[in-house]
């Protein structure tokens, strides 16, 4: 992910966390004031989004020569889609160590791929501060194919957002049925979807759920084979 973006409890809405439930390392648990924040917003994707994902994308992922991971950290994701047979093009505005392009989305004129798959810098992608710029730059001036974000479930409802979700409604929203807990400090309170913008799509925008039990590695790769 890249250093502008502000992910799991906080990225949101930009401000404090609540009082939440922290796990400690010696796998105690205590109430604590707000989750301690990372340098620069880093906040690493759990195994288990992008393999429930690929679970149910991944026939049409493979369909694609190379997926574009535009921020990928520490290549979280990139390994994942990497395991079931994908080819990766990784890209972020920092070097984390996964051999990614060291370069800002918005330096890209063109896509490197015709399908993206990325955690995104949330604050780019609503509308209070971002103006829906990250969506926009990728659907509109790089015009993909293919673009699967895993955002919060609440993101359509942002106030300002509607002319542009008309203009480009989701092909599919999976929304995942378990917490995510991004910090390793205890799961926020929201809940995750994988919005996913498919120009091969036509009619309404489908509704489906995951749960934790399809992050099912041992049918991906019998299904990558």
């Amino acid at each position: 992910m890249t250093a502008v973006s502000a992910r799991g409890l906080f990225r949101a809405t930009g401000k404090k966390s609540k009082p939440v439930v922290q796990r400690n390392l010696d796998g105690t648990y205590e109430r604590v004031d707000g989750l301690e924040r990372e340098k620069d917003d880093f906040y690493p994707t759990p195994p288990e989004p992008t393999r429930a994902l690929l679970h149910a994308e991944n026939n049409r992922l493979k369909e694609f020569g190379t997926i574009w991971e535009p921020a990928a950290g520490d290549g979280a994701m990139v390994r994942e889609m990497e395991s079931v047979g994908l080819t990766v093009r990784a890209s972020d505005l920092i070097d984390r160590g996964c051999d990614a392009d060291i370069r800002s989305f918005y330096d890209f004129p063109a896509a490197p791929a015709r399908a993206i798959v990325t955690n995104p810098p949330f604050s780019e992608c609503g509308w209070g501060n971002g103006k829906a710029r990250w969506l926009k730059h990728a659907l509109d001036v790089l015009d993909v194919d293919y673009m699967a974000l895993l955002m919060n479930w609440g993101w359509p409802g942002a106030g300002g957002l509607g002319p542009f979700y008309a203009a480009h409604p989701p092909a599919r929203v999976y929304l995942m049925r378990w917490k995510i807990d991004f910090t390793g400090q205890g799961a926020p309170p929201m809940l995750n979807a994988w919005f996913v913008w498919d120009r091969a799509w036509r009619g309404e925008t489908v509704l489906r759920m995951l749960d934790r039990k399809d992050a099912r590695q041992a049918e991906l790769f019998g299904e990558a084979a």
